[in-house]
């Protein structure tokens, strides 16, 4: 079996190399506009926009993908009922982390899978809970991390770490994408 990887991530490169998979990446160039406002919704279409794009390219330059499988994901993160994707710039970035501070959010993942016929989307939620975090250590993180390629503006592997107050749900979900009981 082959396996094929539509992200340009590397957080879900790393995942993928964790686990022992060897897979291609080839990315997509997938529409990721839409007026979906379930995040849950949202990010199973991202995902499987993303993976039947990387299969229709495939397709059309004559790929035989019998013995293949494209991973596609989307991760988004959701608070008070708005859906926050990767920060347009510096200030959209610090007012992410104002929003979370000492309070619960909710990183969403979708992820698909594609093979030759069949194709399966899901999601996961795990919620994260930030300790306060003062305007200083706000734009401390926002101007060191440059946090702008990363949904919510925040890495939880990364300088973030210490405001993590706890998390519930499957840790590698935030990272990229889930893979509690695989």
């Amino acid at each position: 079996m082959k396996y094929i990887l539509a992200s340009k991530s590397p957080r879900r490169r790393e995942i993928l190399e964790m686990l022992g998979v060897q897979f291609e990446v080839i990315t997509s160039d997938a529409d990721e506009s839409s007026d979906i406002t379930d995040p849950y919704k949202l990010v199973e279409e991202l995902s499987l926009r993303k993976g039947l794009a990387v299969r229709d390219a495939l397709l059309a330059k004559g790929y035989d993908l019998s013995d293949t499988v494209i991973i596609s994901s989307d991760t988004i993160v959701a608070i008070d009922g708005e859906i926050l994707g990767k920060p347009q710039d510096e200030e959209d970035a610090k007012r992410m982390l104002r929003l979370y501070s000492g309070r619960d959010h909710e990183v969403v993942s979708g992820i698909c899978l594609i093979g030759k016929d069949v194709q399966g989307v899901s999601h996961e939620v795990t919620t994260v809970t930030f300790d306060e975090m003062d305007e200083e250590t706000i734009c401390n993180y926002v101007a060191a991390a440059k946090p702008y390629d990363k949904a919510g503006a925040y890495a939880i592997q990364g300088l973030f770490a210490p405001y993590i107050k706890g998390i519930e749900g499957d840790y590698y979900n935030i990272v990229g994408f889930p893979i509690a009981g695989i």
